[in-house]
């Protein structure tokens, strides 16, 4: 990849679109990983305004940290960054206290899960429309248009995604080019909605380099049985949540009365 000219390329889109959309810059939720790490670094690097959020909810001590890191990294090098922090966590339980809780743990779990990613939408919505910017997405081609980790109308609910067309080891690349701080670029990926550690592989089964490979297995038109063992399985599992999570990645479905019905 030319590293340099993909930098240049999304920050001279970013710039394009937000000059035509008439808007003053971007708003970002700052998670600590290395996917808002990057987007955010892209969104400054265009001299527009950029705001950037901490949403914490329950939020594991490691992820504030490097989340904080990161914004204190980015104020330094650019005069058009600013930050702001929103604790969500009183929200979240207010939420909890207003709603039933039916079925087992895991489904009740995963629903709160989403929750949090709403709420952070919300919020960053609220501010886009505060100071007319617009929300950037985090969202990268694996976890976007491969196995469809992310939340509907949660982190998925964006403006429009600089690094969605990026595999994460593509995006990784970026960061190292970008600077981004070395914990960021050390730390195990994870999407942070359950107010733990847990990392993005020991929800899905995979890593990201497995992802990418049975992704582009997948492009070629493989099946399982052309695979064994070890890649068996990632390629089961990156089709199981392909398939599962189709209804994310297509446009949502209208019913489109006949003719002869109007």
């Amino acid at each position: 990849m030319h590293t340099e000219k993909v930098v240049n390329y999304i920050v001279n889109w970013l710039k394009d679109y937000a000059t035509k959309a008439g808007v003053n810059g971007f708003v970002i939720g700052i998670s600590g990983g290395i996917d808002s790490a990057v987007t955010s670094t892209l969104c400054a690097k265009t001299g527009l305004n950029v705001l950037c959020i901490e949403m914490p909810i329950h939020q594991a001590a490691s992820h504030v940290t490097r989340a904080q890191e990161h914004i204190s990294h980015l104020k330094a090098l650019f005069n058009n960054v600013s930050d702001t922090r929103t604790d969500l966590t009183p929200v979240f339980e207010s939420f909890k206290n207003e709603v039933f809780f039916d079925g087992d743990q895991a489904t009740v779990d995963m629903a709160l899960a989403n929750t949090r990613a709403r709420l952070r939408m919300t919020t960053l919505y609220y501010y886009a429309g505060l100071y007319k910017l617009l929300v950037a997405g985090t969202g990268n081609k694996v976890e976007d248009f491969g196995v469809g980790f992310y939340t509907k109308y949660g982190d998925g609910g964006v403006d429009l995604s600089p690094i969605a067309d990026l595999v994460k080891s593509e995006v990784y690349e970026l960061g190292s080019y970008l600077n981004v701080p070395e914990s960021i670029m050390k730390a195990q990926p994870s999407d942070g909605l359950f107010g733990d550690a847990r990392s993005d592989e020991d929800q899905i089964g995979a890593s990201y380099p497995e992802l990418e490979w049975a992704m582009k297995m997948d492009d070629a038109g493989k099946t399982a049985e052309d695979f064994t063992g070890r890649e068996k399985t990632v390629f089961n599992i990156y089709k199981r949540f392909n398939t599962s999570n189709k209804h994310k990645m297509i446009s949502i479905p209208i019913c489109e009365i006949p003719n002869n019905l109007l």
